[in-house]
């Protein structure tokens, strides 16, 4: 694991008016120096961290020496969410930001390392639709946007389970392992529980193999999260919306120069496919470089993390170092 490095964004309001002397963003640093290599940005998703590569890193089959983001050939940047946790860092009013704040906290940071130009601003789940945000507000930030099993909004499905979320984490005597487990539902598919569980029962527990899988997610976040954070993220993640200011998709998009990559997964009951075709149907009459892609699996979200040969044949195109410019 790389070293957990922290820069400070000064004097930051938020989009709500409220003003912080100090933010603090944790990172993490993997491949080659910032200015002698092309630059990628990854943002991580709900309960991630910025640890996207090496032994323990989530992308760890996408991201590394010859794998399909090559370490030798890039220098990848991953940013903490401010609030996630990590160094036990959070947010006290949380519910002032939302992910258009956090997009311009994340600017601000590359602005600190000094990068102006990203070669791919990449993002799972919540922080694909941050990365959105970024290439809404600075449209030629990046040459590659590729949101991953993401969205550029908060659909009215994403809103319904991040309230139910809201009021487990409330309510619960156990909230961050009763959130969890309610978690893992959205984030698998009916399929993928048949498939690995089959109604197969554990004698020695005296309940069903995947109730104790689901025991075993909420007692290990339970364990890794602060309960401040995951609220944070929570609330974040309903909040994703670049049209938050009136403009249309459609312009949006119009403006934002770099090539557009949708990563849907066929089977994603949180973040359906269906948004991301609609959104490609939306763009592609604004945009020619605007593509859409989708992973064959029976795994719902969180195929993104598991289905990595899927992943990395796609991201292979954009990430050849033949080709890079």
């Amino acid at each position: 694991m790389t070293e957990v490095k922290t820069i400070s964004v000064k004097d930051f309001t938020t989009d709500s008016g409220a003003v912080y002397e100090q933010i603090d963003i944790h990172y993490q640093h993997f491949g080659q120096a910032f200015d002698q290599a092309p630059v990628v940005l990854i943002n991580h998703s709900l309960t991630g961290d910025a640890n996207v590569a090496g032994p323990k890193g989530w992308w760890t089959k996408v991201v590394g020496p010859n794998l399909t983001i090559d370490t030798n050939h890039f220098a990848i940047l991953a940013f903490n969410i401010p609030g996630n946790g990590v160094n036990d860092y959070t947010l006290d009013q949380y519910d002032g930001f939302h992910t258009g704040d956090i997009a311009e906290i994340f600017f601000e940071g590359l602005q600190i390392l000094g990068i102006q130009k990203l070669f791919a601003l990449i993002g799972g789940s919540i922080g694909g639709g941050i990365a959105w945000e970024m290439a809404a507000l600075y449209p030629s930030l990046t040459k590659n946007l590729i949101p991953v099993a993401a969205d550029w909004k908060a659909s009215d499905w994403i809103i319904a389970n991040t309230y139910l979320q809201k009021r487990l984490l409330e309510n619960s005597k156990q909230p961050l392992r009763d959130a969890r487990i309610h978690a893992m539902l959205t984030y698998r598919t009916p399929s993928s529980f048949t498939e690995r569980f089959d109604r197969t029962f554990n004698k020695d527990k005296n309940i069903f193999n995947v109730e104790s899988w689901l025991i075993h997610h909420g007692d290990k976040l339970q364990s890794r999260f602060l309960l401040q954070a995951y609220k944070t993220m929570n609330h974040l993640l309903a909040s994703v919306d670049i049209t938050r200011k009136g403009d249309t998709l459609e312009h949006i998009i119009e403006s934002i120069t770099s090539n557009i990559h949708l990563i849907a997964i066929e089977s994603d009951l949180f973040f359906t496919a269906e948004e991301d075709r609609k959104t490609h149907r939306r763009g592609k009459k604004v945009k020619e470089n605007i593509f859409y892609h989708e992973i064959k699996s029976i795994h719902g979200h969180d195929a993104f993390l598991i289905e990595n040969d899927a992943v990395s044949q796609i991201l292979s195109g954009i990430f050849n170092p033949n080709q890079l410019i």
